[in-house]
């Protein structure tokens, strides 16, 4: 009998949305270039504009606005350009340091251009340090995330966009983890450019957005030699996976205000039995963060172990840690955060979604039982 395995790793990927599957399944029906004048052309352009408008309406962003691209990465790496319409080249760039990767790399900037400024223990980042790097240099885009993608915390965009323009600067916003899981509207966060991805959210993978706020102009093309969207990416546009983002967002913007009470709730039983074991530190615990998110740690315990515990307990959970060709480094966020090396190498993410159910954790917190008695202090 094949075992009902338990998916708390929403923030790597979610399941694909019921709805997006029926979207997609009848767009790939539409055999018509959406860059094409004829019926079958404009049947493909009016799926693509129809998700345009869902997923402005999501942030209340102008339609117009939305560059639709094939995820967050090169979202993120089109925003991060010197050059935005005819404006003068913007001379330098300003992340936090606890940016995803594809922030932190600089897009199109020079690696001497780039400068980064810190956060607080508590995971936030640090207005003051920011203050000082504005006051370093020429004006700048700074890129800020919204919402922490290890820990969940959620950053006060809003403060630091006021600190940003004060200065004759540029805001952009990678919002890809808290897009259709908190409310937001590119006004409330005062941002200039934000990024969000499709498969966090319930769409396929391969599709994501860079939404303009109009004031500042879009930058420079980052895929050139076509005019598709509007010269702002060129590339026939993935009808599908574009019909799918826009059903996954309205469905998710629909269900958000249940989905979230429901997700709060499992994630308070969660960390209570969490911290039932001694030693437990739960990061990020007293800021605001994603109704779903708990990155946790325990001095001793080695994340990988951990991971591979509870993936052979049948529970996909992940580690606070990047990996690459088999060897985990200790968190960059946690770094930044100032948590303690053997402590930071232990942290684990449990990411939950709408369909997490009560017995679901119930089983998580049952094998972390097992996992933390068999592990023990094995540092």
């Amino acid at each position: 009998m094949t075992r009902t395995r338990i998916y708390l790793d929403w923030n790597a990927t979610a399941p694909l949305r019921p709805e997006a599957r029926t979207a997609m399944a009848a767009a790939w029906d539409c055999v018509g270039n959406p860059s094409s004048i004829h019926e079958e052309g404009r049947a493909a352009r009016r799926l693509v504009e129809a998700a345009r408008v869902a997923v402005a309406t999501a942030v209340e962003a102008d339609p117009a606005q939305v560059v639709f691209t094939s995820g967050g990465t090169e979202a993120n790496v089109l925003a991060l350009s010197p050059l935005f319409g005819g404006a003068a080249p913007l001379a330098r760039l300003i992340t936090s340091a606890i940016e995803h990767p594809s922030v932190l790399a600089g897009g199109r900037f020079a690696a001497n251009q780039i400068s980064r400024f810190g956060v607080s223990a508590r995971g936030t980042v640090d207005l003051d340090d920011l203050r000082r790097k504005l006051g370093e240099g020429p004006p700048a885009l700074v890129s800020v995330m919204l919402a922490n993608n290890e820990t969940g915390a959620v950053q006060p965009v809003a403060e630091v966009a006021a600190l940003v323009h004060a200065a004759g600067s540029l805001l952009h916003v990678d919002a890809v983890q808290a897009f259709g899981r908190i409310k937001f509207t590119i006004k409330d966060l005062d941002a200039d450019l934000v990024t969000v991805s499709g498969h966090k959210i319930g769409a396929p993978k391969g599709v994501g957005a860079l939404i303009g706020r109009g004031g500042a102009g879009m930058p420079q093309a980052l895929v050139t030699g076509g005019g598709q969207e509007r010269g702002r990416r060129a590339g026939t546009e993935n009808v599908a996976a574009i019909a799918g983002f826009g059903a996954a967002i309205t469905a998710a913007m629909a269900a958000a205000p249940t989905e979230i009470v429901h997700m709060l709730r499992l994630r308070r039983l969660l960390e209570e039995g969490l911290k039932a074991s001694p030693d437990v530190v739960i990061f990020a615990e007293d800021v605001e963060r994603l109704p779903n998110t708990t990155l946790f740690g325990r001095r001793g315990l080695r994340a990988e172990t951990a991971v591979i515990g509870f993936d052979l307990a049948g529970i996909a959970v992940s580690s606070g840690a990047a990996c690459s060709s088999g060897k985990v480094s200790a968190s960059h966020v946690l770094a930044a955060m100032g948590v303690p090396g053997p402590l930071a190498e232990s942290a684990v993410r449990l990411s939950l979604g709408p369909s997490t159910g009560e017995s679901e954790i119930l089983g998580v917190l049952e094998a972390w039982r097992k996992l933390s008695g068999v592990l023990g202090k094995d540092g």
